[in-house]
């Protein structure tokens, strides 16, 4: 994984066998290590598969349990590959093949948990966005269930793209995409490392600390633009520090125009991973900048390519995705707000795991890992300061802005305590780990050089586990990354049986794209299987005061108004809301209006009312879900105290 390197990096020679002097001991010893390497970790892939299996149908089928054996199936694996990774004797190739087979395994618990379609929240919306591109041919379609994601097509046209050129549906192009994608992640990231250190084993470190991050086995897994988008970020950063290091300009020149590149594919993929390659680039400038020195045209190249991938993220969100500022500033304003509510004593917390099923020793490691990580980049600034003026100038420089972009990770710690800043907290992770992993490796590799390396392994080893554990247990609840039974309020079990029905039926019975109210977890499935245009309301377009109004109340007339004027057919009522709280805590959307008491928030009247209404006429009824057509023509024949 090392890339060549300048400056005053020095670099062992290599013989004509291609492998670092101490990486041959001779040919039957390459083989020998070769096999015994292949023969650990395939014993370990298997039997750590066998226990995910087990964790699953554990879950499933209400069994104790499944906790123990999916972590005790992670750490089978990934305690050894991280052994032969970092092992000094352990040759290039073999480096390359054991961080691909990570890859491919971290992939495996994501894959087992939806194999054959969508499950989570946002891969309901990516799927049909592709299924449309597939279908009709067009790009930057509006969507219905997350309405920004039509002006950023860069997943869903490689997803329909592969799905056309291989026959393969939709979800399998998919699943194509995003391993492939998973699989140069994590190469990306021990080469944006073996930039900075000439040593590969640093490399590998890196990309094993950044596996730690809360997103990686889950969120950065699912059909997501994130997903694709951050592999492409980590190699954008990769190639802009090749261009760095070139001291010609022609081939400074063309890694600077592949770095641009790929930065262009990150803007039409993902607004955030956008602004977040822009940040960690200008970072760079700054370092370098600071250095001077010999650095002072380094600084040149790294203020060039984050002035530009600046522009080009600034032109795109301002020419083809506007709506992109108003859909990201309410998540980070409430969340500011929530959390200055907390630090003056007032409300607007959340209180962590509550009623959640995770075990006592898993939701302790979720309060460590934030510590251990601390403690690591403790070490690694110390590390970074002891050596800043003996190091290469610009692995110095890199090395200060990977610190500053990992120490970004604390302070959003912290917002997971306010309801609206716990998601946006969990999404910074997956970029603020970059720096932690890149800034902790070489630290990593200092400690196993040293005397009491078995001791220092085993310290490390232990660390690994904790923050695996701790960190995908703060980031994904447990309903996300297990199977179980249908939940109400859940996004990853609202595909039951009776609302795929009800979708089918109304698509089968009234064609597709037609504009519906629903609630969030109706509106996923009527929106993906059903192929419809839900809406599940806003500050803006309120149609959760529908739902709200109580029998013989007024509804807004400025409302009906929207919706006639919208041109919405159809209401979807699912009465479950007034039996159950949602399992999320949301009955429509983040920002919705609506007590959240641990008590049903509608009652069962509010639901029926309906009925009853003239405006409205009921065209399903299933034993939780109804369907209503919207009858704006009769609204003047409405009776008494039905609209005001």
């Amino acid at each position: 994984m090392s890339v060549t390197t300048a400056g005053r990096l020095s670099r062992a020679r290599v013989p004509r066998g291609g492998l670092a002097r101490d990486d041959a001991p001779g040919f039957s010893g390459g083989v020998r290590e070769t096999a015994w390497c292949a023969a650990t970790l395939t014993a370990a892939a298997a039997a750590g598969a066998a226990a995910l299996v087990v964790a699953y149908r554990r879950a499933e089928w209400g069994e104790p349990g499944q906790f123990a054996f999916f972590w005790a199936g992670m750490v089978l694996f990934t305690l050894p590959a991280a052994y032969w990774g970092v092992r000094r004797s352990t040759a290039p190739r073999l480096r390359l093949a054991v961080l691909a087979g990570y890859a491919c395994f971290t992939y495996l618990p994501k894959l087992l948990r939806n194999p054959s379609g969508p499950l989570y929240h946002d891969e309901y919306a990516h799927w049909g966005q592709a299924h449309d591109i597939l279908l009709d041919g067009r790009l930057f379609q509006q969507n219905s269930i997350v309405r920004v994601i039509g002006d950023y097509p860069g997943l869903h046209a490689t997803v329909s793209s592969m799905a056309a050129l291989t026959g393969l549906t939709v979800w399998h192009a998919a699943l194509l995409v995003l391993i492939t994608a998973h699989v140069l992640l994590v190469l990306g990231v021990a080469a944006v490392a073996g930039q900075l250190w000439p040593d590969p084993r640093i490399g590998v470190a890196a990309a094993f600390v950044y596996s730690l991050n809360s997103s990686f086995l889950f969120f950065d897994t699912q059909l997501g633009y994130e997903s694709l988008a951050i592999a492409v970020l980590v190699w954008a950063l990769a190639c802009a520090l090749r261009a760095m290091r070139s001291s010609r300009r022609g081939v400074r020149i063309g890694w600077s125009a592949v770095a641009l590149l790929l930065a262009v594919v990150t803007v039409a993929t993902h607004h955030l991973t956008a602004i977040w390659l822009t940040g960690i680039l200008g970072l760079i400038a700054i370092t370098c900048t600071l250095r001077g020195g010999e650095l002072i045209g380094v600084a040149r190249v790294a203020w060039g390519l984050a002035a530009r991938t600046g522009l080009i993220t600034v032109l795109w969100m301002a020419a083809i995705a506007p709506r992109t500022s108003s859909y990201l500033d309410p998540y980070l304003g409430r969340a500011l707000g929530q959390f200055g509510g907390l630090a003056g004593g007032g409300s607007g917390g959340r209180t962590l795991f509550s009623q959640s099923i995770a075990p006592w020793w898993e939701r302790a490691t979720a309060y460590a890992a934030p510590g251990f990580a601390l403690l690591v980049m403790t070490g690694a600034a110390a590390l970074w300061w002891r050596r800043r003026r003996t190091a290469d100038p610009l692995t110095s420089a890199g090395t200060a802005a990977m610190l500053l972009v990992g120490a970004l990770y604390f302070p959003a710690t912290l917002l997971i305590l306010t309801p609206a800043g716990a998601e946006g907290a969990r999404r910074s992770w997956a970029f603020s780990y970059l720096g932690i992993a890149v800034a902790a490796a070489p630290l990593i590799i200092a400690l196993l050089d040293r005397r009491r390396r078995v001791f220092a392994g085993y310290l490390l080893l232990t660390g690994c586990a904790l923050m695996l554990v701790g960190n995908n247990a703060a980031g994904m609840n447990p309903s996300y990354r297990f199977p179980g039974p249908p939940v109400f309020g859940s996004d990853t079990r609202a595909a039951t049986p009776e609302v795929l029905a009800a979708a089918a039926w109304l698509r089968e019975t009234q064609g597709r794209e037609i504009r519906l109210v629903a609630d969030r977890y109706s509106g996923l499935i009527f929106g993906s299987y059903g192929e419809q245009q839900p809406t599940t309301g806003s500050a803006t377009f309120p149609t959760y005061d529908l739902y709200r109004a109580g029998p013989g109340r007024p509804i807004s007339a400025a409302l009906l108004e929207q919706l006639r004027s919208w041109r919405f057919e159809f209401l979807v009522v699912d009465r479950r809301m007034a039996e159950q709280v949602p399992d999320i805590r949301i009955y429509f959307e983040t920002n919705e209006p609506i007590p959240h008491d641990g008590r049903p928030a509608f009652t069962r009247a509010q639901l029926t009312k309906f009925d009853t209404m003239p405006w409205l006429i009921k065209m399903y009824d299933g034993p939780h879900v109804a369907i209503y057509r919207f009858d704006f023509g009769r609204l003047g024949a409405t009776t008494r105290g039905s609209v005001r």
